[in-house]
């Protein structure tokens, strides 16, 4: 259920899918006959990337990119299972229309992506192709990177750094829920704002699988590994002033 207007409506209404919704779940939802479970519609996903990771690694002789990809594919897979989970619960929820608008209806995330994308794009065509190592992507992709599997590299890397935008938003806009409205919530109420915002640093800390992939590469590990202590750091604070209202 969500509500609008102050009244609750069923999760399933058009104004609850586009009104409150990821961008994500906007543009998965608005394909014509396509209804699929959140299992069945993330295995899918990782399936669809994965076998064009293989397809692409038989074709150009690309093996050695195949763990990298799998690895990414494998923590977008995570992110969009989040990203269905804690929208879901969220949803549920009697919580705040603000929290819920700004959340979901300002498409943040999608700003948050972006920047994060501009920012590693930046970084490999720039100070990582001048560093004096191998330059990442042509440690993975060859010396003459084929077309598709740029293509392809490209668009695994958008998917993590939109899922890494959310987990940034989602972090951030549950402590600011937190720190409002947290004496508003009753004890049931506050336990299920425990678990998202725990899922939410359960995100961020699934990121570090990247961590070994990007190895000696300072700048971006130092990304990754602030990133996860920083969304640690903000949805923990939520939560243990969930911990202190009960």
């Amino acid at each position: 259920m969500s509500r609008e207007n102050g009244e609750q409506v069923p999760s399933d209404t058009p104004a609850a899918r586009y009104g409150e919704t990821w961008v994500y779940e906007s543009i998965v939802g608005a394909i014509p006959g396509l209804s699929l479970s959140q299992p069945v519609a993330v295995v899918i996903q990782f399936a669809l990337f994965e076998g064009l990771i293989l397809a692409f690694a038989a074709v150009y002789d690309l093996w050695s990119a195949v763990p990298a990809g799998t690895a990414a594919v494998a923590v977008a897979a995570v992110g969009s299972y989040v990203m269905l989970a804690l929208g879901d619960e969220i949803r549920r929820m009697k919580t705040p229309t603000a929290y819920r608008q700004l959340l979901f209806s300002s498409s943040i995330e999608v700003v948050l992506g972006v920047m994060s994308f501009v920012a590693l794009l930046t970084y490999l065509f720039t100070l990582d192709a001048r560093s004096g190592q191998v330059p990442l992507l042509t440690l993975l992709l060859g010396e003459s990177p084929p077309a598709p599997a740029v293509f392809l590299t490209l668009l695994v890397l958008w998917d993590l750094c939109y899922r890494i935008g959310t987990g940034w938003w989602a972090s951030l806009t549950g402590l600011v829920r937190t720190v409002q409205y947290g004496d508003q919530f009753d004890a049931a109420a506050r336990r299920q704002l425990l678990r998202i915002d725990l899922l939410t640093i359960g995100f961020a800390v699934v990121q570090l699988l990247l961590v070994p992939f990007v190895w000696g590469r300072s700048l971006l590990v130092v990304a990754i590994v602030g990133h996860v202590v920083a969304v640690t750091l903000v949805s923990g604070t939520s939560a243990v002033l969930l911990g202190r209202n009960r």
